[in-house]
């Protein structure tokens, strides 16, 4: 689940606007071009295309959707290279991917919508509700050769919002840092990519009684922070992720290629995903890979990971960051309220976690250093997924922006950025 790009949400006027003078007026995308109502040049636009292909030709990249939103009419859409490089079929726009740690922010989303409820409060300790966490342990002394270690106790109990900024203590499973890999695959905790004949609230339980990496709030570490706001999403609603998501989000949004499950007359449509040998061949990814079916998503399974489940297209989850960009409502349905998307954009930490930009409530935000740095304005928002698909929304240039691949991993990934670069030199205001 590796970081992509980067990013707050600050509503500039013309969405206010939209929101006073009625729910009907806010951007209902469409996969009609308009190049020109979203002041984008097609000639500039048209770099993407020479620099995606040559990536292509130069055999670093198998295929690519990419989709581009501006003050939400469509300027660019399109698939590139094959979804098959054996069977020689094109990618198409309308290609299903594993998007993995994009499932982040639809689980944030999730959370905060108990809590618009009433049911939580974001500095309420997560033990009010699995009391498995309370007394947790921090590690302070780990021995590699026998796994052994040491705790203390921890100064304060693991809160909400520790958990939607990452901030916890707890690590990853199998991608984390050594002594958390070593401590949960002892202990039989998922990294959440795959399929698990497990339950998630038994996981969760075990996770409960292992050492915090540090003290709660302390430092930014990715983890399954997102994995348990999941379950949390399940014993406070009484549903499970997979149809509270569905019944209060992808539902209400028509983001009818967004599941955890995915249904199986949209198989043929589940791009195939790729890795690179040590000697930079793109191969096709098999289940000895990471241990990791690439089949998972037609699997049918009822452990449901908040922090890497889903899998999605480039227009379903152009919708879900369209909403957020709108203020919580898209097309009619409010998902969130403005103010709780506001704090969910907004800089959340008092430090930067990867040496230039804050994080929010399940986003990445762009502070001024780090605008500084690359092409996404101040206060855009982002994130991106393991198998390579990356998504960010700049709310001062009223952008959507996705660029999704299924490859992992990718020495050219490079391209991402390229992406950026080309998207904005093509704004034609």
């Amino acid at each position: 689940m590796k970081r992509f790009l980067s990013t707050t949400l600050i509503f500039s006027a013309v969405f206010f606007a939209s929101a006073q003078t009625g729910e009907h007026n806010l951007p209902v995308l469409s996969t009609e071009l308009q190049t020109n109502a979203a002041n984008m040049s097609s000639t500039r636009l048209g770099r993407i295309d020479k620099t995606v292909q040559e990536y292509i030709d130069k055999k670093w990249l198998t295929g690519a959707v990419a989709i581009i939103y501006r003050n939400g009419h469509l300027a660019y859409y399109k698939a590139f290279g094959e979804d098959d490089i054996d069977k020689k079929t094109p990618m198409k726009k309308d290609a299903i991917f594993r998007i993995a740690s994009q499932t982040k922010a639809i689980t944030s989303t999730a959370i905060l919508m108990l809590y618009e409820q009433g049911k939580l409060l974001l500095d309420e300790p997560i033990s009010d509700f699995i009391p498995e966490f309370k007394n947790q342990r921090v590690l302070e002394k780990f021995n590699s050769a026998d796994t052994t270690y040491t705790t203390v106790p921890v100064k304060r109990e693991v809160t909400f919002r520790d958990l939607l900024t990452h901030t916890s203590g707890i690590g990853y499973a199998a991608i984390g840092t050594t002594e958390m890999n070593a401590i949960y695959a002892k202990n039989g905790i998922p990294s959440g990519l795959g399929v698990f004949d497990a339950s998630l609230l038994d996981r969760m339980k075990v996770l409960a009684t292992l050492p915090l990496q540090f003290q709660p709030g302390e430092k930014w570490m990715y983890g399954l922070n997102t994995d348990l706001l999941g379950c949390l999403v399940e014993v406070i609603s009484g549903m499970t992720l997979e149809d509270f998501v569905r019944k209060n989000i992808t539902g209400p949004l028509g983001m009818n290629d967004t599941w955890f499950n995915l249904p199986k007359d949209k198989f043929s449509r589940l791009a195939t995903v790729y890795t690179q040998t040590k000697d930079g061949e793109i191969v096709k990814w098999t289940p000895q890979v990471a241990n990791i079916d690439p089949d998972y998503p037609k699997v049918a399974k009822h452990y449901f990971s908040g922090g890497a489940g889903l899998s999605s297209t480039a227009y379903d989850y152009a919708v879900f960051v369209q909403m957020i960009l709108n203020g919580g409502i898209y097309n009619g349905h409010r998902i969130l309220s403005r103010r709780t998307v506001d704090m969910m954009t907004h800089d959340q930490l008092d430090f930067t976690f990867d040496g230039a930009n804050n994080f929010g409530l399940g986003f990445g935000v762009i502070t001024d250093k780090g605008a500084a740095r690359g092409p996404l304005s101040k206060d855009s928002f982002d994130w991106g997924g393991f198998f390579g698909t990356t998504y960010w929304a700049d709310p001062r240039e009223h952008l959507v922006c996705l660029f999704m691949t299924q490859q992992y991993p990718n020495s050219h990934s490079d391209l991402n950025q390229k992406f950026q670069v080309l998207v904005y030199q093509a704004i034609n205001d």
